[in-house]
């Protein structure tokens, strides 16, 4: 009886593992099936269900029959996995037409002298600029520092006429360099009338600033409502309380590419390449500012997507014209100098014109203060007779702190 007893206990125990091992095989095999493997993917910006989402094309520019994918994908509209990495090689962007060549050289020439890491120019410009912009550039003292490309001026096909005559010839080609410069991570595009006063890589550091929904970053149009253009003339929907200026543009164009922005077309959210041409064709009688105006016209939609900088990063003459107005340069000094509505090339600003005539005529591996900044601030004082010569100090301020550091690194290179 005692081994009927002792057989019949083992054959329990033996059961009762039997049924244990059971349940773990099932649960095991549960957290192995397919949809735990999808949601995982949907998350992972590497999966190549997220990779088909980035989709976007310069095909795709103007085209606005093809809808985006719904509203609620995580894709699309989530980047907390998209860390921005700024990569060890600056990319700097810049469109010249006409007569803007001696004004782009000039502009790079201000970005190589401060700036730290290596720049890589991409200069769209008209056929015939290209033999002066390779004869120039090639005579440039890189050292290693600057790589240049050279592009054609390309709009869509579709729609290239209507796009070149935009505002100012070729001015809207920075509206597609995201559609263009497919492999460029991140870039800086700045117009032709930019003096760079202090090391490109400050303004570069902005992309690690950026939160997770942010795809740009841009100054106000105006720090003063009272002269502002958008607040009291405006047709169209802008951004914040004066618009915004896109003479100096830093884009995560890796962000640019996969986002599909809110409009007031559709209710269905567009990628960049989808809104351009609708957009145009809805505001084309109601704009000014040809493609300013659009990039206002989006960030008024999206506006979670911009990320502001100071007016000292986009000083222009309405700061200083009507008197003192970017409070951060008084403070700080000038960090880019933007020369719009032609001031470098007449007297209406001298005070404009003398930065720009001294980095023009500075000659690389010139001392910087004897050759550079001391002849530029006995022609500041000359212009005291005008509102932005009276805070002559501001173009100075920061112009002086960079040369000192230059000379710091250069000190410790040794």
């Amino acid at each position: 009886m005692r081994r009927f007893a002792r057989v019949a206990l083992l054959c329990l125990g033996c059961g009762v593992c039997s049924l244990l091992y059971g349940f773990s095989q099932l649960a095991l095999s549960l957290e192995q099936e397919p949809g735990g493997g999808r949601e995982r993917q949907a998350r992972d910006p590497a999966a190549p269900g997220a990779r088909r989402q980035a989709g976007g094309g310069w095909a795709a520019a103007g085209s606005a029959g093809r809808a985006g994918p719904p509203v609620h994908t995580s894709v699309a509209d989530k980047y907390d996995y998209m860390k921005t990495r700024p990569s060890e090689k600056m990319h700097l962007a810049v469109v010249a037409c006409g007569e803007r060549l001696e004004e782009t050289v000039t502009m790079l020439r201000s970005a190589i002298i401060f700036s730290i890491k290596p720049l890589q120019f991409h200069i769209f410009a008209e056929d015939q600029l290209h033999e002066s912009f390779k004869d120039i550039l090639d005579d440039f003292p890189y050292e290693g520092k600057v790589n240049y490309t050279l592009y054609p001026i390309t709009f869509p096909t579709e729609s290239a006429a209507e796009w070149k005559k935009l505002f100012k010839p070729c001015a809207s080609q920075r509206l597609f360099l995201p559609l263009i410069l497919k492999n460029v991570d991140s870039l800086l595009y700045v117009d032709t009338d930019i003096l760079f006063l202090r090391p490109v890589d400050d303004i570069w550091s902005f992309l690690g600033k950026f939160n997770s929904t942010q795809i740009a970053a841009m100054a106000p149009e105006h720090e003063e409502p009272r002269i502002g253009w958008y607040n009291r003339f405006a047709r169209h929907p802008y951004y914040g309380v004066t618009g915004i200026n896109s003479g100096v543009m830093l884009m995560n164009m890796t962000r640019i590419r996969r986002k599909y922005f809110k409009n007031d077309m559709t209710p269905v959210r567009l990628q960049w390449g989808e809104i351009l041409m609708p957009l145009l064709k809805k505001y084309k009688l109601n704009i000014t500012w040809g493609d300013q105006d659009l990039l206002n016209i989006m960030f008024f939609h999206n506006p979670e997507s911009l990320y502001v900088f100071p007016c000292q990063w986009n000083y222009r003459p309405d700061h200083c014209i009507y008197g003192s107005n970017c409070k951060e340069a008084e403070e700080e000094g000038i960090f880019i100098l933007h020369g719009n509505r032609g001031v470098y090339h007449d007297d209406k600003q001298p005070t404009f014109r003398a930065v720009y005539e001294a980095i023009k005529n500075y000659s690389f591996g010139d001392d910087l203060v004897h050759s550079l900044l001391q002849p530029l601030e006995l022609e500041l004082q000359k212009t005291m007779h005008t509102y932005c010569g009276r805070v002559y100090e501001v173009f100075v301020k920061q112009l002086t702190k960079s040369i000192r550091d230059l000379y710091a690194r250069r000190s410790k290179g040794r």
